[in-house]
C-alpha cells in the first residue's frame, strides 16, 4: 500500500470554489461531482487518458449545472450527472463496473434529499441500467429505504426503469482486472459472462493501467435555487468482491448523506468498510452544523476516519453553496461549479 496520507493537501476548494466573488454574492446554486479516488498519478495516465477523464467529468458537471442554472431541483441534477457517469466505461459504476469473484457486475447506489431527509438505496443490482434511478425510485415510490438483489431489480422494472442484459455492463478492461486479481490470490477464474465479447477483442476506452489502485465510485452533491441540498452516489464496488459484499455507498450516513438542517450534502469514495465504521458522511454534516466550513469538515473527517485504515476522499457542498473536496490519496476525479464560479475539473491532489 502506498503511503499516501496527504493530510491538508487535498481540500482543493482553491479550484476557484473557496468563496463567492463577494461577500454579498452568495451562490444561488452549487454542484460538485467525483468519479473515484485512489492512486491516480500523472505517470499513470497518458495525455489521452487524462483528457478523456476531464472530458467525461466536464460533460457530467455541465449536465447537472444546466438543470440547476435553469431552476431545476438538486435531485434532478444529481441523477442526470450520475447517469452519464454510469453509462461511461471510464468509471466504476453501471457500464464499466468491476466484477465480483463470480464474474458478475453487482451495482449499488443511494440518493438523499436534504429537505426532508428522505432517502433511497439499492445494492446488488444486476439488470437495472441506472442504479441511481432505482435508488431514487425507492425513495419516492416505496415505503422503504433500501432494497437489495433480485428484489431491487424487480422493483425497478415495475417502476418502468430500463432493464438490460447483464452483459451490458461488461468491459474488457474490468474483466482483465478481475483475472489479474484472482490469479494473484490463486482463486479460480469464472467463465466469461454470456453475451460478453470474445476474449482478445480490443477495448475502446482509453483506460488506465490495470494496476491502477482506484476506489471506483461516482457521486454528486448539489444545492438548488430553492435551498434544497441533495447527495447521490453509485458504484460497482470492489474487484473480486465475494459473499455479497456491500460497501458504504448505499449506507446512509456512511457514503451518502444530505441535510438542510445541518447544511450539508456529502458523497464519499474509498475503502467502504472504514467509511461505514466511522459514519463519515453524517459526521461531516455534524462538523458543518457545529460551524466548520465544507473544506474543514471534509478534511478533518477523512483524516480522522481513515486513520483507522484505508484511503479515500469525499465531496461536500454546504448551505452557503461552497463546494469542498478532501482526500487521503494522490488523486480524485472531481469537479465543481456554482452560480458565481466557473466550472473546473481536476484529477491530481496537487491541482489548485
Amino acid at each position: 500500500m502506498h503511503n499516501l496520507k496527504l493530510s491538508g493537501l487535498a481540500l482543493l476548494a482553491s479550484l476557484a470554489f473557496a468563496a463567492p466573488a463577494s461577500a454579498q454574492e452568495a451562490p444561488r446554486w452549487a454542484f460538485a461531482i467525483h468519479g473515484g479516488a485512489g492512486v491516480i498519478e500523472r505517470a499513470n495516465l497518458s495525455p489521452e487518458q487524462d483528457a478523456a477523464y476531464r472530458a467525461a467529468l466536464s460533460r457530467a458537471l455541465e449536465a447537472g449545472a444546466t438543470i440547476l442554472r435553469d431552476g431545476g431541483s438538486s435531485l434532478d441534477a444529481i441523477q442526470t450527472a450520475i447517469q452519464l457517469m454510469e453509462d461511461d466505461p471510464l468509471f466504476n459504476a453501471g457500464r464499466g463496473a468491476v466484477f465480483t469473484a463470480a464474474g458478475r457486475n453487482e451495482l449499488d447506489a443511494a440518493v438523499m434529499n436534504g429537505r426532508d431527509l428522505s432517502a433511497g438505496a439499492v445494492a446488488g443490482l444486476t439488470t437495472t441500467r441506472h442504479p441511481i434511478a432505482a435508488a431514487r425510485a425507492v425513495m419516492e415510490a416505496s415505503p422503504h429505504v433500501m432494497l437489495i438483489g433480485q428484489g431491487a431489480d424487480t422493483f425497478a422494472a415495475a417502476q418502468g426503469l430500463e432493464q438490460v442484459n447483464p452483459s451490458f455492463f461488461f468491459t474488457e478492461r474490468r474483466w482483465q482486472g478481475l483475472e489479474s486479481h484472482l490469479r494473484e490470490r490463486d482463486l479460480p477464474i469464472p467463465a466469461r459472462p454470456d453475451g460478453a465479447p470474445a476474449a482478445g477483442m480490443a477495448s475502446l476506452e482509453p483506460a488506465p493501467p490495470l494496476n491502477e489502485r482506484k476506489f471506483g465510485t461516482v457521486g454528486a452533491v448539489a444545492l438548488d435555487q430553492s435551498g434544497t441540498l441533495a447527495a447521490g452516489t453509485s458504484t460497482g464496488g470492489m474487484t473480486g468482491k465475494r459473499w455479497g459484499r456491500v460497501g458504504d455507498v448505499p449506507v446512509l450516513g456512511a457514503g451518502t448523506y444530505a441535510s438542510n438542517r445541518d447544511g450539508c450534502a456529502v458523497s464519499a469514495t474509498g475503502d467502504g468498510e472504514f467509511y461505514i465504521r466511522a459514519t463519515v458522511a453524517r459526521d461531516i454534516c455534524t462538523r458543518i452544523a457545529a460551524g466548520a466550513s465544507s473544506e474543514e469538515a471534509g478534511q478533518a473527517e477523512v483524516d480522522d476516519a481513515l486513520s483507522l485504515g484505508g484511503y479515500g476522499g469525499v465531496i461536500v457542498v454546504d448551505a452557503n453553496g461552497v463546494p469542498g473536496f478532501a482526500m487521503t490519496t494522490s488523486g480524485m476525479y472531481r469537479g465543481a461549479v456554482t452560480s458565481t464560479t466557473p466550472a473546473s475539473v481536476a484529477i491530481y491532489a496537487d491541482e489548485g
